[in-house]
């Protein structure tokens, strides 16, 4: 099997907060950004909140959350590891993590 390839993410220059918000404002890739506001994570072991989700889905909500520049996906052999982007985040949009980590989910 291959090793997993490299996808784009964009500079932190880059990083627009309509599509941060966007990004941030589904429950389920929120719900993968709390997770790994702890540090990196293997992809695999990520899950969203609906555990019988398609992985297509699951695939679809971290390109969205990446494309964004809320998280990195980086190859790790054959597996990914996904990040957090705080650094770039807090540099960009001082504040905006911390406010919407701090909210809590609804029941």
């Amino acid at each position: 099997m291959p090793a997993a390839t490299e996808l784009p993410h964009p500079d932190r220059d880059a990083l627009e907060l309509s599509a941060v918000l966007f990004a941030l404002s589904d429950p389920d890739r929120l719900e993968i950004v709390r997770q790994l506001r702890d540090g990196p994570m293997d992809a695999a072991l990520c899950h969203a909140v609906d555990p019988t989700m398609p992985k297509s889905t699951k695939s679809h909500l971290m390109k969205v959350l990446r494309e964004a520049g809320v998280i990195r996906n980086d190859p790790n052999g054959r597996f990914r590891v996904l990040t957090l982007r705080r650094d770039d985040l807090d540099g960009r949009f001082p504040g905006l993590l911390d406010a919407v980590l701090g909210v809590t989910p609804e029941p």
